[in-house]
Parts: C-alpha cells; sequence; structure tokens
C-alpha cells in the first residue's frame, strides 16, 4: 500500500519549497535596536552581545546608515548617560544623550527610515527602575506617567518618528498620546510593549544599557505564566491610542504574540531580545548550531507567530542574507 497522499511532492526542490512558503522574512519587516553611550571616545564592546556596541554619537550615524542601506525597516535607540538620578532627569533634557542622538539621526536620515525611541526612564535613574519611587521604595505609577509625557515630547521634538513606551506602567499610552497631540505631534506614533514580561532573558540587555536596577521589575511587567493578562492589556492599550503593540520577549512567548496577532486591531512586533541573541551566538560560537540558519529560522518563527515587524540584533546581517 502506497500512500494516497503525499505532500513531499512540493518539497522535492528549492524552487517548489519557495514557490509555497507560507511565512516569508523582509528587511522591511526588521528593526535595529542601538546604543549610544554619552561621552564614548570609540565603540565600547558588550561582552554578553558579541558584535553588537556600544556606539559613540559619530560610529551610530555611520551604523545607522548602513542599516537603512542593507534595508531595515526601523531603528529603535537607547541612551547610556555618563550620570543618572532618582527622577531619571536624563530622559527629559533636551541635551541628554538619546534627544541627542535623535537628532544626529533624524538629520542624517531624514524620512528615509522609520526612527524609534525608547520611552523609558530606567536607563536614566539610578535605581534602575522604569519609573520613579514612592517612599516605600515601590514605583510610582501615577508619578511616572508625567514623566514619560514630558520625555515622549522630547523624543518628538528631537525627531523620533515613533516613541516606544516599555516601562508597563498603567495608562502611559493615553498620558502619552494627549501629550504628544497637546504639543503639536499629532503624526508621532507610539510603539506600545503592551506585554512585557519580567523574563530572564533581558540579562544581557542591561549590561548594555548599565543598568543599575536592584532586585526586579515584577511588580509592573508581566508575570510569565500569564497569557490571557496580555490580552486585557493590549485592550487597554488599543483604546488609549497605540499604533503599534509589542510582545516582549519573542521566541519564549511565541503563543502570546499569536494570541495578539489574531485580535489585534493594530500592526504587532516581537522583540527578539538580548538573552535570545546571546544564546545564539554562544552556541554558534561552540559549533553547536549553524549560525545563519538558526538566526533566519528563529526570525521565520515570530513571523509565522503572527508578528509584523522583528526588534532584532541581527537585523542588518539578516537583511543582507535575505535581499535578492
Amino acid at each position: 500500500m502506497f500512500p494516497t497522499h503525499r505532500p513531499r511532492r512540493l518539497r522535492t526542490t528549492p524552487a517548489l519549497r519557495r514557490l509555497v512558503s507560507e511565512t516569508t522574512v523582509e528587511p522591511r519587516q526588521l528593526i535595529l535596536p542601538m546604543f549610544v553611550k554619552e561621552g564614548a571616545a570609540e565603540p565600547v564592546p558588550i561582552a554578553s552581545m558579541p558584535g553588537v556596541v556600544q556606539h559613540t554619537r559619530e560610529s551610530l550615524r555611520k551604523a545607522a546608515v548602513e542599516a537603512v542601506q542593507a534595508g531595515v525597516g526601523g531603528l529603535m535607540l537607547y541612551g547610556v548617560p555618563q550620570t543618572r538620578d532618582a527622577v531619571g532627569s536624563g530622559a527629559t533634557d533636551p541635551d541628554g544623550i538619546l534627544n541627542v542622538a535623535l537628532r544626529d539621526l533624524r538629520v542624517e536620515l531624514g524620512d528615509d527610515t522609520v526612527l524609534m525611541s525608547d520611552c523609558c526612564l530606567d536607563e536614566f535613574t539610578d535605581h534602575g527602575h522604569c519609573g520613579v519611587l514612592d517612599e516605600h521604595g515601590g514605583v510610582d505609577n501615577d508619578a511616572t506617567l508625567k514623566l514619560y509625557a514630558d520625555m515622549a515630547v522630547e523624543q518628538a521634538r528631537a525627531g523620533a518618528h515613533m516613541v516606544g513606551p516599555s516601562g508597563m506602567m498603567d495608562g502611559q499610552i493615553g498620558v502619552i498620546r494627549e501629550a504628544l497631540d497637546e504639543a503639536g505631534f499629532v503624526d508621532t506614533a507610539i510603539l506600545a510593549y503592551t506585554a512585557k514580561y519580567a523574563s530572564a532573558f533581558y540579562g544581557p540587555f542591561r549590561e548594555a544599557v548599565e543598568s543599575q536596577l536592584k532586585g526586579d521589575r515584577k511588580t509592573y511587567q508581566q508575570d510569565p505564566a500569564n497569557a490571557r493578562e496580555a490580552l486585557r492589556e493590549l485592550s487597554l492599550d488599543l483604546a488609549e491610542g497605540a499604533d503599534v503593540v509589542m510582545v516582549k520577549p519573542g521566541l519564549p512567548y511565541l503563543d502570546v504574540v499569536r494570541a495578539v496577532a489574531e485580535v489585534s486591531e493594530v500592526p504587532v512586533a516581537a522583540y527578539q531580545v538580548s538573552g535570545e541573541y546571546a544564546m545564539v551566538e554562544a552556541a554558534a560560537a561552540n559549533g553547536w548550531l549553524d549560525r545563519e540558519r538558526t538566526i533566519l529560522e528563529t526570525l521565520t518563527s515570530i513571523r509565522r507567530a503572527g508578528a509584523d515587524m522583528v526588534l532584532t540584533y541581527w537585523a542588518v546581517e539578516a537583511s543582507r542574507w535575505l535581499r535578492p
């Protein structure tokens, strides 16, 4: 007895496999996260993320141009300040490193890419939390919202096309939308970190931004055990005016990416975070994985789950592999 159905017929040649492929990854769908360090004289390698650096303002401009030439869809910028304080004042300072770097890139690139900015205080606070602290040492949600609003306006003024509130404060999207509109930045979009989990996969990122965090962020980031909660966060962010919503991390939360993508009214992003990057790089360096195949497979899996765009530290390299 031979099989009646032979699915393998459509796998026999590269041309056939290409013809029936259900999921594509294109450079325009990839967003490159970038770090810029205040006062750096030369790029500073990040030990836990081989190939990724804290840029100087000049090397940032050069790397950003190269990324755009490779075809990436956008750039997400993070600042690493020289000094920090309890309220993260460098985040709202027009001359703070993140705002200065945004101006640099907007002048350099204009509208050739989508310039995005991390709208959060954690890089700028001396305690490492995403908001200001109350008298008990907890994060004060509502006091933090005012600073997010000011930060978003400064980032828009500096040239960001899209601001990315990542602090998981209740009401952050609505407050930022109102502030942007009142300041005249009605066309500045908001990328909402809708489902950002209190994940162990952020470790290398904290080296990248020289985080001062002691303890954890479990009181405001999502519990890794919860999926329905992400849909509640989604409904709130949409109601408050999010233009794009995101799930972070990516690979460990593909079920959440799928659940969000199935009901979202706006485009869905996923963040392939630093820990995911570090694991693949370490395994490939030891010869345990085929590096290029693994990178492209991970990106494909995130796209297959439903993400319209992926933040990934491999954005430039993958874009070069993917371009015809």
